[in-house]
């Protein structure tokens, strides 16, 4: 009985070995490809025309490949939409794990749920009949789809990963945490952001680290809102996003046009290892004081 056990223990374990080298792999895999894919036309067009130019003009008889405008787009959007999304979330998720109560928030965590279900291009589709015409009307402008629309509807797309794994981290910390801070003589709320938050810190942030990546690599929605024009970026003015930039034209592309769309999705990659590569610099570092 005992050898059994222990021959399924080994299989097990090296299933679950075989799967994660498999995840492995494939990260591996992608990065190689485009590591491959984007280095050539970096080389042919000048990492330094490439990455600071300010001119996209991909198809014109004297094409331009400057992608700081889809750089500097990138990086406001997530940014604004992480600004938005992320208090809102993260209060949701404080609210609904420890306040609220339980058919209101067997309710809202339905709700929540279902808006995680909702495609992306639904979210476009809404946001381009109702928010680009309300911005437009609201702000007096020839046009709404704009900056500020995309990072709206990104803040929207944003919330049921935050709210869910914020919500997931916040239930799993011990009662007994609580119930100290409270015999201490703190308040309900106070023990809350005060034990509660920071012992489910880690998993707070983890949430931010999705928010972050479905902002920053959403295409279809943003696409639809924004006006997908390669511009600086300005609230008000329509914009292309590095994901965007990539879905519009990679259809019909061919030679450096292409390859520079690989480029463009190796800077995308490389973006997003920077961003969770500080993030967990910074948690790594907060653990250790």
């Amino acid at each position: 009985m005992k050898n059994k056990k222990k021959v399924l223990e080994t299989v097990i374990h090296g299933i679950f070995l075989i799967l994660g080298l498999i995840t492995v792999g494939c990260v591996l895999l992608i990065s190689v490809y485009l590591v491959v894919s984007g280095i050539p036309a970096i080389r042919e067009i000048g990492i330094i025309d490439f990455l600071f130019g300010k001119e996209w003009s991909s198809t014109s008889s004297d094409p331009e490949y400057g992608i700081l405008p889809f750089i500097l787009t990138s990086i406001y959007g997530t940014a604004g939409a992480i600004l938005l999304g992320v208090p809102i979330g993260f209060l949701s998720a404080v609210y609904l794990a420890k306040i609220a109560p339980p058919k209101l928030k067997a309710v809202i965590g339905a709700a929540v749920s279902l808006l995680a279900g909702i495609p992306s291009v639904v979210y476009g589709l809404v946001g381009m009949l109702v928010l680009v015409p309300g911005i437009r009307m609201l702000f007096g402008i020839p046009d709404g789809a704009s900056l500020l629309a995309a990072i709206v509807v990104l803040a929207v797309m944003i919330l049921p990963s935050v709210i869910k794994v914020s919500m997931t981290a916040l239930e799993a910390v011990p009662k007994e945490y609580e119930d100290a801070s409270l015999a201490l003589g703190a308040t309900p709320v106070e023990t809350y952001f005060r034990v509660s938050v920071p012992a489910a810190k880690s998993g707070i942030a983890a949430a931010v680290v999705l928010g972050i990546g479905r902002a920053i690599g959403e295409a279809m929605a943003v696409m639809m809102v924004s006006g997908n024009v390669a511009n600086m970026p300005s609230i008000f003015q329509s914009v292309r996003f590095l994901t965007t930039a990539v879905a519009s034209e990679m259809s019909y592309s061919s030679g450096l046009q292409r390859q520079a769309l690989f480029s463009i999705a190796l800077v995308l990659f490389l973006f997003i290892l920077l961003i969770n590569a500080t993030l967990n610099f910074f948690l790594k570092r907060s653990k250790e004081k």
